[in-house]
């Protein structure tokens, strides 16, 4: 990572690799550790793809906040935003509309410490520390308060997270409380790995990233679905990632990204 580690918190776990952190290097950027570069050289020499799987989360990301602009949508809340590498969501938003809000929520250190750096001098967006498992703490917090508005839409991301809720912090009643929270017009994306496509790779994935800080439940398309609730999904609905709404030409329907994605409305 970079030289400059002066911003490093001290309470930083050097011995085990971080999801974030690791997400960071797969997707070029410098905040990382050497332990997790070694565990994404450790997954991709068992799971190739999985580098590809990332670009794609991310690239379905850009597309899904756009979306979401274009439906007037100006306050985002991103659940479990990570670290904010090239192409985050208040670049992306704020591009479009400089007045955009965005509020990243996130508990892993390293991602707050730089989020709250690069954010310093943003008006119209913050980094918030947090469980999201715990919503009334995130929803009630004076920095989301202070940023949204809950009585208009927002765009509530919850990009590749779920399947870091695991089934006894109950993710429908995590999910549900979030999306009781916005108002109508709102919007949830969210990206999820499944086996779906390849349990034996699913049941690989999930058994090293015990090894992490961060243990992972995959999901099946069916109970992913769930987690919209009553909201509607929008077109395509519940598809890979690289198949929603894919700008340039579709891509090879038998290629899959180990993940689902969709975007859904509040009525």
């Amino acid at each position: 990572m970079s030289r400059q580690t002066n911003w490093v918190p001290t309470s930083v776990d050097l011995e085990k690799p971080s999801a974030a952190r690791a997400y960071d290097y797969v997707l070029g950027g410098n905040h990382n550790f050497q332990v997790d570069r070694e565990f994404v050289e450790l997954v991709l020499r068992h799971q190739p793809e999985a580098k590809r799987f990332a670009i794609m989360n991310r690239a379905f990301m850009r597309r899904a906040v756009l979306f979401m602009v274009e439906r007037g949508i100006r306050q985002f809340l991103d659940l479990g935003s990570g670290i904010p590498t090239v192409g985050n969501v208040h670049e992306i938003a704020q591009q479009a509309d400089e007045t955009s809000c965005v509020v990243y929520v996130d508990n892993e250190h390293v991602a707050v410490a730089h989020s709250q750096l690069i954010l310093e001098h943003n008006e119209n967006a913050a980094m918030v520390q947090a469980d999201i498992t715990r919503p009334r703490l995130v929803l009630n917090d004076p920095v989301t308060r202070q940023l949204l508005d809950f009585d208009q839409p927002i765009g509530l991301l919850a990009i590749t997270i779920g399947h870091y809720i695991l089934d006894d912090q109950d993710p429908l009643n995590v999910f549900a409380s979030y999306r009781d929270a916005l108002a109508p017009g709102s919007y949830l994306a969210l990206t999820h790995l499944t086996s779906d496509f390849d349990e034996e790779k699913g049941s690989e994935l999930t058994e090293m990233m015990k090894r992490t800080q961060n243990n992972v439940v995959t999901r099946t398309h069916e109970q992913v679905g769930q987690f919209f609730g009553d909201f509607e999904l929008v077109e395509p609905g519940l598809v890979n990632t690289s198949r929603w709404r894919p700008e340039g030409s579709a891509p090879d329907p038998s290629v899959n990204d180990g993940l689902w994605a969709g975007v859904a409305r509040k009525p």
